[in-house]
């Protein structure tokens, strides 16, 4: 590994409540094998930059060949170093120590960029920071075993489990996705599997209870996501039409006939 490895972010969201305990600071990572159709970060999927174009921003003064004063048109992407990274990252430290709080990688798909993020986790672990990864579990057996030592948590996507259907609504097959779980498992690994929930996709009786199956195996909590739409003007800003327009978020019931049906124990 290089003292000076570099990676490709859009995003670093200070102040981060929900992506691991304590306050955080969120570092999305640029890049994502997969295509998921409820996608909530479409400007992460592809690792290089885009142009977003914000209509709401937009003065129809025809000058964007130029600069855009009001930033209607904004680039998404940006290459950065993982030392300097590391510096902005512990200017938030007493956030971390006070909240019991640190570092997430999320994405797209931070193991996409194994270099990067495993130079990111070695130099805060120096530091004594906790760090969380984000991930679709999407990788190579190898990358898991390598990333494994150096994080303290794995928010873990656990979407579907026909493969069929999985490879229809994100492009990939998830033969690979539960292997590496069940290999996070044999690793003592710390884990939160996150179901996003969805209707009509993977929120049927038989599906769940396939789920619930495969979970009881392993010693990990369950969080559901519940599926919002919220996402539908990024994909306009991108000019990408939304697939799941047509579908509402679950009710109140659904939710509970889910978390019943996985039912098990958590550690």
């Amino acid at each position: 590994m290089t003292s000076d490895v570099s990676g490709i972010i859009f995003d670093l969201r200070r102040y981060a409540i929900n992506d691991g305990p304590g306050i955080r600071t969120t570092v999305f990572f640029k890049g994502c094998p997969l295509g998921c159709s409820w996608c909530h970060n479409p400007e992460s999927q592809s690792p290089l930059r885009e142009v977003m174009y914000q209509e709401k921003l937009c003065l129809s003064c025809g000058q964007c060949a130029k600069a855009c004063p009001t930033g209607a048109r904004l680039w998404c992407g940006e290459e950065v170093s993982a030392l300097p990274l590391v510096q902005r990252l512990l200017r938030d430290r007493s956030f971390f120590d006070q909240s019991g709080g640190g570092v997430t990688f999320s994405g797209g798909e931070p193991l996409a960029q194994p270099e990067f993020l495993l130079q990111l986790l070695s130099l805060l672990k120096k530091e004594e920071v906790h760090c969380t990864v984000d991930t679709s579990g999407y990788a190579p057996p190898s990358v898991i075993a390598a990333v494994a030592p150096f994080c303290d948590l794995f928010l873990y996507d656990l979407k579907i489990m026909d493969t069929a259907k999985h490879r229809h609504y994100t492009g990939v097959d998830n033969e690979l996705i539960l292997s590496n779980l069940q290999l996070l498992a044999t690793l003592q690994a710390q884990v939160i599997i996150r179901v996003p929930l969805i209707p009509g996709i993977n929120n049927s009786v038989p599906e769940l209870q396939e789920m619930a199956s495969f979970i009881r195996s392993l010693p990990y909590p369950v969080d559901f996501i519940p599926y919002h739409n919220l996402p539908q003007g990024k994909y306009r800003a991108l000019g990408r039409a939304y697939q799941l327009e047509h579908i509402t978020p679950p009710t109140p019931s659904e939710l509970q006939l889910a978390k019943d049906i996985i039912n098990f124990e958590t550690p």
